[in-house]
């Protein structure tokens, strides 16, 4: 019950029903408030406690200093959980650890349950190894669930020993997908309240929902167990940019060229840690689906959130989805009722504004291997031509690329070119060289909850055929939809034997290609690609495009809309212009260009008007949790407590609370400790924990071959997160990771100094032998340390390596925050100083004083670093909030939960 010290307690009658909710216009200050703040204002007011929020607290966010600093910190406590099963089947493997953990502690076990709804969505799993087929997505089922057995049983058996935890089986969706199509509630009801539908989420693209005016963000899995077990999330008033979008998309312009635009925007004006909300005109005239793929690239913002208010649009869509008339007609009115409708005239008060006409959009492509690096379409293969030098690889002993060198052979525009003839299983013969796209993906996510850009790359499939086109014989041709309404809507528009006759077959409804489950490369063409050093590429209408992500083969990759992957699975290279080169012949023999394939605007909206209804959404919905009779096949497992199997390689009982105590043991400053690793700027979660394959001549290879895994089945790094070994042994293994301090590799190498000439080591195991001897480890790192993912993992196994601080020049907010999480320091470089600039080698021996401050209950700004080489400096440390603080004195938050729900 909240305390409603400002008599906010009020009744909302919608039709036959009614409501309790929390007025805002009872709180002074609230009506200037941005939508999200507006949102949080209300969670206030019903969480009121008098302890955790307070008055004050309330009054400090209905007051909110739009220009200050943030400063304030508050409780926010989500309306519910969503996981997909990377980052869901290590939650479940925790709240199962800690359940045996408070028994032994003397506590109640049945206390680990979660209080508010958790959805998991097994999502991430599918491998594409079948492509190209009409078989393609039965036999890519059957190796899923024939790879992932024990994992998806441990799940089912989650489902029986927790309250309030449901899971969506496999081959129905992408979590984001099924999230805004069915999940959301956009106002939730809840024991006769209702109050806005609000989450966090285990995978970064959470925000994906935020189009649909659902505050929600993505968390790491420690974070979202803390929320399950009903610990608010800890944080600081955000700063709030406002966005304005003003005009309309011109024709040929599609909602990926306007999302690309937007992320280079937002990371060139910088957002990490801030809300962006977007406002005016022109949002009315911006479709949800557009919205839910700006809202799904906020991560490569950079921002916690990217927000659209509510409207008619809003509603719209809910009734498109199948939500029924009292839940459209409720949240129009508790919308309305609370201020949180859009006035496209309004102007919020914003803490900086930014404005974008929609008209000013062009055709875009991004890479080669970060996000917000767009590059205009007109002008890829020119850009394409400067950035392959990079990529191509000096080694005159092996034969190959020495770029460059006078001799190495070259294209007479000075582009590098190495042409592979390649012999297919048929016996016929092709001819590949640098920037061939053998990786040409339609992956869910970010685009394939948008109709518009799926009947596109239908269509131009459509017109491809009709003309006589096909796909380049060498490029990997995928379609994995975010739901199974897509491919109803491509089979009631006649539109599914075009994408076939590409290759676009169904190859899953999942994450596949982005995350890194793209599937091998036929044979013939990955040992051309490596046994040439070829660097070849991949597009895809994903979101993440970070090297080593997509496939191991495959060194550039580009984001793309999906017409424009049909379009260069077409033309087959990245050194054609396609906006003026021919993508082909046709049966004629003449050229075919792109401006003849591409749907007009009024052909795209002809077939989304009349192939798209609500009826395929409940149809596809109606039994949502069921599953297949594969699933239901699955035997399930009983008891409150789980039946751990000391041979399973995918599910094992962690170690966090081995020796735990109740009281926590003195902070202590760090001594003696060495460099691990020393990274450059934008190393990723992906470098840090990587989802991919697993190779059979790393660490975690080496463990899996132990343990009688045949190479076939080791599966990927993603699929093994519930099993701490695969995965400390997987720690800083990224194939594309360079550590600096091991010049001249590349993967998960460092330099062991526990030995005299301290040689060239696998990270996990010069890692065993320091803490063997007792000697802590440090990070070193650049700008946008743990950009990417919110992958849990990577704070985990930093800390299960014996990491206790990382100093970077800044952090994304996630992997900050997962750090404290694991009992991890995190520390930041002063004001224009790097590693570099300080003269740091990596070679040299750190201590660290003044973190003992937090013993005595505050946060100390800084601590001093020293080293035995005489560098010296005070490093800021990025506790940021009360709350974290308590978490890193705890040695986690995991342990912080624990002890307090024993306690209390």
């Amino acid at each position: 019950m909240s305390a409603n010290s400002f008599d906010a307690r009020s009744t909302l009658r919608v039709g036959d029903e009614s409501y309790e909710i929390f007025r805002l216009d009872k709180v002074e200050g609230s009506a200037r408030l941005p939508y999200s703040l507006k949102v949080l204002l209300e969670n206030l007011l019903r969480t009121e406690d008098g302890a955790n929020i307070t008055a004050d607290h309330i009054r400090a966010l209905g007051g909110w200093d739009s220009q200050a600093q943030p400063s304030q910190e508050i409780q926010f406590t989500p309306a519910r959980v969503i996981m997909q099963d990377f980052t869901g089947v290590p939650c479940v493997v925790d709240l199962a650890t800690m359940r045996e953990a408070v028994k032994e502690l003397g506590g109640d076990p049945a206390k680990i349950n979660p209080l508010a709804p958790a959805e998991l969505v097994i999502d991430h799993s599918v491998i594409a190894d079948k492509f190209g087929t009409h078989e393609a997505f039965a036999q890519n089922v059957e190796l899923e669930y024939g790879r992932n057995r024990e994992r998806y049983q441990f799940l089912r058996w989650g489902q029986t020993a927790f309250d309030e935890f449901k899971v969506v089986p496999p081959g129905t969706g992408i979590v984001h997908q099924v999230n805004i199509e069915h999940l959301a509630r956009t106002v939730m009801v809840r024991k006769g309240q209702a109050y806005p539908d609000t989450l966090v989420g285990t995978d970064s693209h959470t925000t994906m929902v935020n189009g649909l005016g659902v505050l929600g963000w993505g968390v790491g899995g420690i974070e979202a167990e803390a929320a399950m077990l009903g610990q608010p999330v800890s944080m600081l008033i955000p700063r709030v940019v406002g966005f304005k979008l003003t005009g309309e998309l011109k024709p040929g312009t599609t909602a990926t060229d306007l999302v690309l635009t937007i992320t280079e925007m937002l990371r060139k004006h910088g957002v990490v840690g801030k809300f962006v909300e977007f406002y005016g005109e022109g949002v009315a005239a911006t479709s949800l689906a557009n919205r839910a793929t700006i809202g799904n690239m906020s991560p490569e913002f950079g921002s916690t959130a990217a927000i659209f208010p509510i409207d008619d649009e809003t509603l719209n869509y809910l009734r498109l989805t199948g939500r029924d008339e009292q839940q459209v007609a409720l949240v129009e009115a508790y919308a309305k009722e609370q201020g949180l409708w859009l006035d496209p005239a309004a102007e919020p008060d914003f803490s900086e504004k930014l404005e974008l006409d929609l008209a000013s959009v062009v055709p875009s492509i991004a890479g080669p291997k970060r996000p917000q690096d767009r590059i205009v379409l007109a002008a890829a293969a020119q850009q394409f031509a400067q950035d392959v030098r990079n990529y191509v690889v000096e080694d005159e002993e092996a034969g190959k690329e020495s770029f460059p060198a006078s001799d190495a052979p070259a294209s007479a525009d000075g582009v590098p070119t190495r042409p592979t003839t390649v012999t297919a299983p048929d016996g016929s013969t092709y001819e590949i060289d640098h920037g061939a796209v053998t990786v040409a993906a339609i992956t869910s996510c970010t685009n394939t909850s948008n109709p518009y850009v799926m009947v596109a790359a239908a269509l131009v499939a459509k017109k491809a055929v009709e003309k006589g086109l096909s796909r380049k014989p060498w490029v990997k041709t995928t379609l994995a939809p975010g739901s199974k309404v897509v491919t109803d809507y491509f089979d009631k528009a006649g539109l599914t034997p075009y994408l076939d006759k590409v290759g676009f077959n169904l190859v899953g409804y999942g994450c596949t290609t982005c995350i890194g489950n793209s599937g091998p490369l036929p044979e013939e063409v990955s040992k051309a690609v490596n046994d040439h050093d070829l660097a070849v590429t991949s597009v895809l209408s994903g979101n993440r495009n970070f090297e080593g992500r997509i496939n191991p083969d495959v060194k550039m990759n580009y984001l793309a809309s999906p017409p424009l992957v049909v379009a260069y699975a077409l033309a087959g290279s990245m050194k054609v212009d396609i906006t003026k080169d021919a993508l082909g012949t046709d049966t004629d023999g003449k050229p075919v260009y792109l401006a003849d394939i591409w749907p007009t605007e009024a052909e795209v909206n002809d077939v989304v008007a009349n192939a798209i209804g609500e009826d395929m959404f409940n149809k596809s919905y109606q039994d949502v949790f069921a599953g297949d009779a594969q699933w239901q096949a699955l035997p399930v497992p009983t008891g409150n407590t789980f039946e751990w199997d000391t041979e399973s390689t995918y599910v094992r009982k962690p170690p966090y609370f081995e020796g735990m105590q109740m009281d926590p043991a003195p902070v202590e400053d760090i001594s003696g400790a060495r460099v691990l690793a020393k990274l450059g700027d934008s190393v990723t979660t992906d470098h840090i924990s990587p989802a991919g394959a697993i190779k059979a001549d790393t660490p975690a290879g080496t463990y899996l071959t132990e343990h009688g895994v045949e190479r076939r089945d080791f599966n990927s790094y993603g699929s093994r997160r519930g099993n701490h070994e695969v995965m400390i042994r997987g720690t800083f293994a990224n194939i594309r990771l360079r550590n600096q301090i091991a010049p001249g590799t590349e993967g998960g190498y460092t330099r062991d100094f526990t030995k005299a000439d301290a040689p060239v080591s696998f990270i996990y195991d010069a890692s065993r032998n320091y803490i063997d001897q007792g000697t802590p480890l440090v990070v070193l790192a650049g700008k946008e340390y743990g950009s990417g993912s919110s992958r849990d993992w990577a704070a985990k196994g930093t800390a299960l390596l014996g990491v206790k601080a990382v100093i970077a020049e800044s952090y994304e907010r996630i992997h900050r925050s997962n750090l404290i999480g694991m009992g991890v320091l995190p520390l930041q470089f002063p004001e224009g100083r790097t590693a570099e600039t300080l003269g740091l080698t990596g070679e040299e021996t750190f201590s660290f004083t003044g973190v003992t401050e937090l013993n005595n209950g505050s946060t100390p700004s800084t601590v001093k670093v020293t080293t035995d080489s005489g560098v010296e400096f005070d490093a800021v440390v990025r506790i940021d909030t009360p709350g974290e603080a308590d978490y890193y004195r705890n040695g986690g938050i995991m342990q912080y939960v624990l002890r307090n729900l024993i306690r209390g």
